[in-house]
């Protein structure tokens, strides 16, 4: 019986190291796992020995249980299907022809499919943390972060039918049946206790913040139990289902419940990841020799990539896009776990091999985390899929369109906006969005204007634009080029140009276009193409176009070369003008074209 004094010093040991753990992240600008992984080995048995997990017996399990079903419910609630619509086929194939593609690059042995089944997880424990850290444009981290929820809880069951076949030898019929009948208790469980919730939450009665707080909490745990009750493995899919319906509704306490989360999520990531590097046996690590490491190199360098690229084939994902998230599969805390327990039973039934496995998922573990928390970041700079960060104040008509262009462009847009009505209308849309009063600095610093290259104030009161700029000039120490204002009276242009704001009025716009119509139509039909239409400048740094005349290009239909800036010249595009590294091209396109003919001269 472990004595509950020793709980209460686990807890609070847990809770000192993840401060120490994410002090040092902000710190040294690196994830917060890798530290709680050397913290975990550090105070374990192989080292310091201040902490042995095994001696918590089937307690150890119920804390994981408990701990990944929360993180993976959490992971869940940040999904809204309805939203990502853009990248929903790519996420269909990933999460199941990517799992396949990794399951089967096992060796053809009982045990290689075993681990081949475990290691499909990537898993938001730490897909989450990398991805939020690294601030990737938005749809590829979309991407990652559902494949981690839902690649969780296909890894489970994956790796309990192997495992059933392993030690009672399921026939052909009772495979599927294991299988489909895991899947059908996962589904119903997710998804009425995603009803029930949304639905109680529906009630017109204002629920206290601590009361909804309570009642999501419960209702994880009892999704997790119940699901497990009646099929054994089928729970992480549940809470995945179940996170991922309140997620997608309409329920008017998601804010309250993503910071409560957040929270209880951190607590819990650092709990588990420090039980489970804890139970870390060098004698273990140590019997798989060289070649464990380079069956690991295989699956991060070349099963990984296969899977990716083939699962992503007939999407929008740009080459770059589909090496980042190549790059990006570290496993997590459900294949340690999940390894551990197997082992042990493999232990009772006296069966080999659980041991060799073990340390195999934790050497996994702990190289697939720690390449990719210190290089993801570096790996992002280098394939040029860190996108701009524009904020923008307004989410009325004008910041709207406005957030939709840049969106496309594929820059991370945040938008701020004191009216509820227009924050739903730009979440359905699939643009972030803070609801909130632009003036508080700790609204803007909440939409991440510390982070943000740009601050656009669009709103249609010219004293709250003029407040945001110097709010982001004198307290963020944004520069005159990164300060844009939209000014609704002529008369107040001054008072922004005076502040060397730069401001534009709509009226004024308006006039000049209108101008621009009468009497030069043709010009003006040039530059107004069609509503879809997108002008990008894009760098020339693919040495396949370096050297080459634009009338040699093999340019996407309706796309157009309009002018190109070499230094501080600027030269009008025509057929015969060679293009030289590091050129600023400005091009015109219908739909895709444009970016067609970006991703053509800026590979």
């Amino acid at each position: 019986m472990v004595d509950s004094i020793f709980l209460l010093q686990l807890v609070l040991a847990v809770m000192v190291m993840s401060i120490i753990a994410d002090t040092l992240s902000k710190h040294l600008k690196v994830p917060v796992l890798i530290f709680l992984l050397i913290e975990g080995i550090l105070i374990g048995p192989e080292v310091l020995g201040v902490l042995d997990p095994s001696i918590l017996g089937d307690g150890l399990t119920a804390i994981v249980s408990l701990c990944v079903s929360v993180i993976v419910f959490d992971g869940g609630l940040h999904i809204d299907i309805k939203s990502v619509r853009t990248i929903q086929k790519g996420v269909l194939k990933l999460v199941t022809l990517g799992l396949f593609i990794t399951f089967i690059s096992g060796f053809p042995l009982q045990m290689a499919a075993l681990f081949g089944a475990l290691v499909t997880a990537t898993g938001p424990t730490v897909i989450t943390p990398i991805v939020r850290s690294v601030r990737v444009n938005h749809k590829v981290s979309k991407l990652l972060e559902i494949e981690g929820v839902l690649n969780d809880a296909g890894s489970v069951i994956l790796a309990a039918l192997i495992f059933e076949w392993i030690v009672s030898q399921l026939s052909g019929v009772e495979v599927i049946g294991f299988f489909a009948y895991r899947i059908f208790i996962g589904l119903v469980m997710g998804i009425a206790s995603g009803i029930i919730l949304t639905r109680f939450f529906s009630i017109k009665a204002a629920l206290p913040a601590q009361t909804v707080k309570f009642v999501t909490f419960t209702m994880v745990i009892a999704t997790y139990v119940m699901s497990e009750t009646f099929g054994n493995e089928s729970g992480i899919l549940a809470v995945a289902i179940f996170g991922i319906i309140v997620g997608t509704s309409n329920v008017p306490y998601k804010a309250v419940l993503k910071e409560f989360k957040a929270d209880l999520v951190f607590i819990m990531l650092s709990l588990i990841f420090i039980l489970l590097a804890a139970m870390l046996r060098f004698d273990d690590v140590a019997r798989i020799g060289p070649m464990g490491v380079i069956v690991i190199m295989l699956l991060m360098f070349v099963v990984r990539p296969i899977s990716v690229f083939i699962s992503t084939i007939g999407t929008r994902f740009t080459t770059k896009e589909k090496l980042f998230i190549s790059f990006i599969g570290p496993r997590g805390v459900v294949p340690a776990s999940i390894a551990t327990y197997f082992a042990i039973r493999l232990n009772w039934l006296g069966m080999d091999g659980g041991q060799e496995l073990v340390g195999l998922i934790f050497l996994t573990v702990i190289i697939t985390v720690v390449v990719t928390g210190t290089l993801s970041k570096h790996v992002a700079k280098r394939l040029g899929v860190i996108p701009m960060e524009i904020l923008i104040v307004g989410g009325g008509e004008v910041g709207y369109i406005l957030a939709e262009r840049f969106e496309k462009r594929g820059q991370n847009v945040v938008v701020v906006d004191a009216l509820e009505e227009n924050c739903q209308k730009l979440m359905d849309a699939d643009i972030r969005v803070v609801h909130g009063d632009a003036e508080n600095i700790d609204v803007l610093k909440k939409a991440g204007i510390e982070n943000a290259k740009y601050v656009v104030a669009t709103t249609d009161k010219d004293n709250t634009n003029l407040m945001v700029c110097q709010i982001a000039k004198v307290k963020f120490g944004f520069t005159e080029d990164q300060i844009v204002a939209r000014v609704n009276n002529i008369r107040n242009l001054h008072a922004f140009w005076d502040l060397n704001i730069r401001s534009m009025s709509p009226a004024m716009g308006t006039a000049m276009v209108l101008d621009n119509m009468v009497g030069r139509s043709n010009m003006f039909t040039m530059c107004g193409v069609a509503g879809d239409a997108e002008t990008l400048e894009v760098r020339v740094t693919n040495p396949k176009i370096v050297g080459k005349a634009i009338k040699e290009l093999s340019l996407p239909k309706n796309s157009l070369l309009v002018m190109v800036r070499r230094g501080e010249d600027s030269f009008i595009a025509n057929g015969n003008m060679v293009l030289e590294h590091d050129d600023m091209v400005t091009v015109i396109g219908e739909g895709d074209a444009a970016k067609d003919v970006l991703e053509m001269l800026n590979k």
